[in-house]
């Protein structure tokens, strides 16, 4: 993914979540807050964007985010249900009303035949409302692996934007 197709899309998320009155938050482990830097990129994003937190480690997931201790055990910190945790806990403990979630692995290492290095799992939520979640497989290097997370998380925050009828907006 390149630079300016990332730009791209940072900015027209954030011009959608300003049309529409609505603050963004990210939660993010495995892009170590890359997702974060493409839309602080945007100028006036502190208008629509309200803040990130990036939760690299199991612990900082359970303890900042509120994911479950059960739902890591259970499905891993690489996980739908560990991304909708996060988002959710994303949006509990800001003023947003919408967050991204991205949790993977980027790699060299780290991957196991179940969950190969490329494994990048993401939740998107509106508060009180919508909210969906999907894993994704890339190839590449780390940095391709982390750029191409970081369109589909901005991708899939305009899809969900666009999902919002006119008067929930």
């Amino acid at each position: 993914m390149d630079d300016l197709s990332l730009q791209d899309l940072a900015g027209q998320a954030g011009q959608m979540l300003s049309e529409q009155g609505l603050m963004l938050v990210t939660a993010e482990s495995c892009t170590g807050g890359s997702l974060a830097q493409w839309i602080t990129s945007i100028g006036g994003s502190s208008s629509w964007y309200d803040r990130g937190f990036i939760t690299y480690s199991v612990a900082s997931k359970h303890e900042m985010l509120g994911v479950s201790e059960s739902t890591l055990d259970e499905h891993g910190a690489v996980s739908e249900e560990t991304a909708s945790e996060m988002a959710a806990g994303a949006i509990g403990r800001s003023h947003a009303h919408v967050a991204i979630a991205i949790t993977g692995i980027a790699g060299p290492g780290g991957g196991t035949p179940r969950k190969p290095v490329g494994t990048i799992c993401f939740a998107w939520m509106i508060k009180d409302g919508l909210a969906r979640a999907e894993t994704r497989y890339f190839s590449g290097h780390r940095e391709e692996i982390r750029g191409e997370a970081v369109a589909v998380a901005l991708q899939g925050a305009i899809d969900l934007l666009n999902s919002i009828p006119p008067e929930q907006a």
